[in-house]
């Protein structure tokens, strides 16, 4: 045999792409499986930290006059091996932080700044986030100092603050608290291109209609953040760019005004490049070699000059000081005409078709050579549509109030996704409550509990109504943004309370009850909807033979009219809740994964999911009172009836249309139940039917009320960011 050994010799020892390649996947073998990854990708075994870690208790101890200390002196501080512009690096935190908060999107709540993400791959592979590596590595010195008491998340934005202050802005404040994630988010759906920069009429039914755009997507192509600078499809043409920029900002809750104060202010400082050719640099951070280490777009031509950098493709700053925060933006841009032009990337840019000298920004490594400004076909938006050259003029015309706006809405750009002013942390923290914070007032604390029970008890409210309605309240928590939930009781107010999803004439019976309950014995609304849900199951779970009370935390507040920007909250109505089986129309999407999205932003586990959804069909509280799902002779009693009856092999599930089942015993084939595809799920799919398998047993009954109450407490208490640990 020894004739054949050079058949084996250099084998790998190991299967190719056992553990790496795409199609290694389950969901590559079956793609119309459900996939369950959504709800479990922050499993504890991708964290360092360990269960104990707590980052938001450790961020207190942070020494933040140290901190700020030394990224001021970062910023001058330039490096050989990435030298920074004009030896300064202002401009390119700037970038970085507005980069990682600039990916939230109203929509669902998801991107934004809060979780450091931009360390993972897609976001930092993007083609808008070439050379954001370098400002990462720049900053690994301060992040090795200070260590578990500052999160990357925390670093990146306060990045953007210290540099915007270095160069002479007065910024409006900062929280910390943001916590890092230690994989990337396989939550957040950012187009199905499958190549960078692909035309954006992929995501538009119409391109000349931007309202068009796929929701929840907030940015024009693929790797973007948000439009193309060189115009829609690369093609400069400042109306309709402005009309792309319009839209895109309002799906990141921004009107016009901070918009147009967010442009000027973010392109005051900093410049733009495209001075060589780019498709001599390396492969994105993700595809390069490991001897980059985790570097990607590897300049051979830079060695080492900041003036041969390649991003964007465009080439140039905007004003005559790029290192000062200052009014030159409106100088230059509007007492100008301008005209396209090619970097010498490549790229389509607009340069002055006159400029003095004098007024030119000098190169950013030698002083001695000054070129023409430049502004990108967004930049041209801001003078050609007529609301944006509004917004500029007002600016240039009473200089402190652009520094005012412009700060307000760089904190708001930064600090949309962190939720609550509850939820903020560090001596910055501004006093003032904004009403994108969502404010909520402390609620009463020191009422009798027990007597509010007893009221909501002997009401007349139905068990179902109690819990639906205290569902309804809570089921708006997203995790993403820290939005929504139970406090605030914002269920009785517009737009909430005209909500299909919510039942209106439903809940205005509810509500009817409950608020004279509230004002008689001084707890809060949104305590007493609680309450009433809570009221609900401990009935629900008497009914099943177990005596049992959920647990309740007083104090939520009655947020007020004043208090709430409905328009801001009309991405949160539901439009399809699988836990009171109820969708508001036919989508392309399915039932079961519009149900497993609403469950991930409630920050729910599939166990959790399941228990849930069995117990509320049991209980009988799907939405308008259909019997889908409601397996059971004993309605509003919290059993296992639901998986009982879902793994019982003496039925037969049979399609209706329309997206409803029959359940009809073999024996007969008499009709028993029906069902949807979100009951059948439960059934139909192998992780989740092992789930329903562990309630369905005869032995643990106990067990699905116990996680039942556990689940149910979770979704209440979410949003309690005044009491968490």
């Amino acid at each position: 045999m020894d004739g054949d050994s050079s058949s084996v010799r250099g084998k790998c020892p190991v299967m190719h792409g056992g553990n790496t390649e795409i199609g290694s996947s389950v969901t590559s073998w079956w793609p119309n499986a459900l996939n369950l990854e959504i709800l479990h990708q922050h499993d504890r075994k991708t964290d360092p930290m360990g269960p104990d870690f707590n980052y938001r208790e450790e961020v207190k101890k942070l020494d933040v006059a140290a901190l700020k200390s030394d990224l001021h002196a970062l910023m001058t501080d330039s490096q050989s091996w990435w030298p920074a512009d004009w030896g300064h690096y202002g401009g390119l935190m700037i970038r970085m932080a507005w980069h990682a908060a600039g990916t939230y999107r109203l929509a669902d709540g998801r991107g934004g700044g809060g979780t450091g993400n931009q360390r993972f791959a897609p976001i930092n592979s993007w083609p808008d986030n070439a050379s954001l590596d370098k400002a990462r590595r720049l900053l690994w010195p301060i992040k090795k100092k200070y260590g578990n008491s500052l999160s990357w998340a925390d670093l990146f934005i306060l990045a953007g603050n210290v540099a915007y202050e270095s160069m002479g802005l007065k910024t409006f404040g900062f929280s910390f608290g943001r916590q890092d994630i230690w994989h990337p988010e396989k939550d957040t759906y950012w187009g199905a291109e499958k190549e960078w920069l692909a035309p954006s009429d992929e995501r538009y039914a119409n391109v000349d209609q931007p309202a068009t755009m796929e929701n929840p997507l907030a940015a024009v192509q693929m790797g973007l953040i948000y439009v193309n600078p060189e115009g829609v499809n690369g093609q400069p043409d400042p109306q309709r760019t402005a009309d792309q920029v319009r839209e895109t900002f309002a799906r990141m809750a921004m009107n016009d005004e901070e918009t147009a104060a967010l442009t000027a202010g973010g392109h005051t400082v900093g410049k733009c490049h495209g001075n060589g050719d780019a498709s001599v640099l390396g492969r994105e951070p993700e595809a390069a070699d490991v001897e980059n280490q985790g570097l990607g777009w590897i300049n051979p031509n830079q060695q080492g000059k900041a003036n041969q950098a390649v991003t964007s493709g465009i080439e140039g700053a905007w004003t005559a000081n790029p290192t000062q925060f200052d009014q030159g933006y409106f100088s230059m841009l509007l007492d100008h005409e301008w005209e396209v032009r090619s970097s010498p990337a490549g790229a389509s840019q607009w340069e002055p078709v006159e400029i003095a000298e004098a007024d030119k920004p000098v190169d950013p490594t030698d002083p001695s050579v000054r070129h023409n400004p430049i502004m990108t076909d967004a930049d041209m938006a801001m003078k050609v549509d007529p609301a944006y050259r509004h917004y500029m003029e007002k600016f240039r015309a009473d200089p402190e109030y652009f520094e005012d706006t412009f700060a307000r809405a760089w904190f708001k750009l930064t600090h949309r996704d962190m939720g609550p002013k509850a939820r903020y942390i560090g001596p910055e923290v501004p006093d003032e409550d904004l009403i994108w914070q969502d404010p909520v007032p402390a609620g009463p604390t020191n009422y009798d509990i027990g007597g509010v029970k007893s009221k909501i008890a002997k009401s007349g409210l139905s068990l179902q109504d109690m819990v639906a309605t205290a569902w309804d309240s809570a089921r708006t928590f997203r995790g993403s943004d820290m939005r929504g939930g139970a406090n605030g009781a914002r269920i009785r107010l517009a737009p909430q309370k005209d909500w299909e999803g919510n039942e209106p004439e439903r809940l205005a019976k509810v509500l009817g009850v409950l608020e004279p309950i509230a004002a008689e014995s001084g707890a809060s609304v949104a305590d007493v909807i609680v309450l009433a849900g809570n009221v609900g199951i401990e009935q629900a779970a008497k009914a099943a033979g177990f005596d049992i009370t959920v647990p309740f935390t007083p104090g939520r507040g009655d947020a007020s009219d004043a208090m709430t920007d409905a328009d801001s909250f009309a991405p949160l109505e539901p439009l399809a809740d699988g836990y009171r089986n109820w969708l508001k129309k036919d989508y392309v999407v399915s039932p079961e994964e519009m149900m497993l999205d609403r469950t991930q932003l409630m920050g729910l586990t599939a166990p959790e999911m399941t228990v849930l959804v069995g117990g509320m069909r049991a209980m009988g509280t799907n939405h308008g009172g259909t019997a889908h799902g409601v397996f059971t002779d004993r309605v509003g009693a919290l059993t296992t009836d639901f998986f009982v009856t879902l793994t019982d092999m003496d039925y037969e599930w049979r399609p209706m249309g329309d997206g409803l089942y029959e359940i009809c015993e073999r024996a007969g084939g008499q009709t028993k139940w029906t069902a949807t595809r979100a009951d059948l799920v439960f059934g139909s799919n192998s992780i989740l039917r092992a789930y329903s398998e562990v309630y369905a047993q005869d032995d643990n009954a106990g067990k699905f009320v116990r996680d039942f109450v556990a689940a149910w407490t979770k979704v209440m208490d979410a949003d309690r960011f005044d009491v968490a640990a």
